[in-house]
């Protein structure tokens, strides 16, 4: 008989973050339990991984690849749901299901942090594609259109994740992740390119304040929040490694230091 995994336990971290207004997440190792398994993540926050230890029966799946190394006991498919709207959206069509005994590791494709959000069926989460790392399997995931100036502008698709069900997922970063909890009414500004997941609306603007008033370019746009909710941003874009290889910084003199190499012809270096 086949174990079925019921509704996720909150990790007693993430209760009291809830406590405080725009607590960071901690960079110290975070575990917590859930119905069929536990779990724990270290060696954060650049190179974090995700260490899950599922009781006979009990399932975790995961987006394909994430898989570092598991006991030999673990059962590994491999699920594919072929379907037209993921098709066109860019949805999720291939996961990993791992399920016990033993445990599984996890970790990002790139270096980065790892936090766990609790679903909890009432809560309206927003979440970045390229966000997803896992989740319990009651957590459903459909892919939803933000519309066209915030895919362009925020940093994120024009179709992004909508979260249902009960359980926890496992979101992954591009460096470290921060999360800001805002009250009734109060705002805060993220910069465009650093959102993870979000469960509060949010408007484009300039950085300097008003409404944005042209499309020519997306420099110097922020996500105006507003809550009540939680915004969970990340330390790094994607983007910025590859802009700072391919293009020069204009404040440094490339001339300033030449490279000299020496060829020797005789075979040896």
């Amino acid at each position: 008989m086949s174990y079925q995994p019921q509704q996720a336990y909150h990790p007693q971290q993430q209760q009291q973050q809830q406590q405080h207004n725009n607590t960071p997440v901690s960079s110290s190792g975070e575990s917590g339990f859930f119905h069929g398994g536990t779990y724990s993540i270290n060696h954060r926050d650049t190179n974090a991984i995700l260490n899950i230890n599922l009781q006979p029966g009990a399932v975790v799946n995961s987006k394909s690849g994430a898989m570092i190394h598991m006991a030999g006991t673990v059962q590994l498919t491999g699920n594919v749901k072929f379907s037209m709207k993921k098709l066109l959206t860019g949805g999720q069509m291939s996961e990993s299901t791992y399920a016990g005994p033993g445990t599984v590791a996890l970790g990002p494709t790139l270096m980065g942090d790892i936090i766990t959000l609790h679903v909890d069926g009432r809560t309206q989460w927003t979440v970045g594609k390229d966000a997803y790392l896992a989740r319990t399997p009651q957590v459903v995931m459909d892919t939803k259109a933000q519309g066209i100036s915030k895919s362009l502008f925020s940093g994120e698709d024009i179709f992004v994740y909508r979260l249902a069900g009960q359980g926890l997922l496992w979101l992954t970063s591009f460096g470290a992740v921060d999360r800001l909890d805002l009250r009734p009414g109060e705002q805060h500004i993220v910069d465009n390119g650093h959102l993870v997941a979000w469960s509060c609306d949010y408007k484009i603007e300039k950085a300097g304040g008003g409404s944005m008033s042209s499309l020519k370019t997306g420099e110097g746009l922020v996500c105006r929040f507003t809550g009540p909710g939680v915004v969970i941003g990340k330390t790094v874009t994607v983007k910025a490694p590859y802009r700072a290889r391919v293009m020069p910084d204009p404040d440094k003199n490339l001339h300033s230091a030449p490279i000299c190499v020496n060829v020797s012809t005789s075979g040896r270096y």
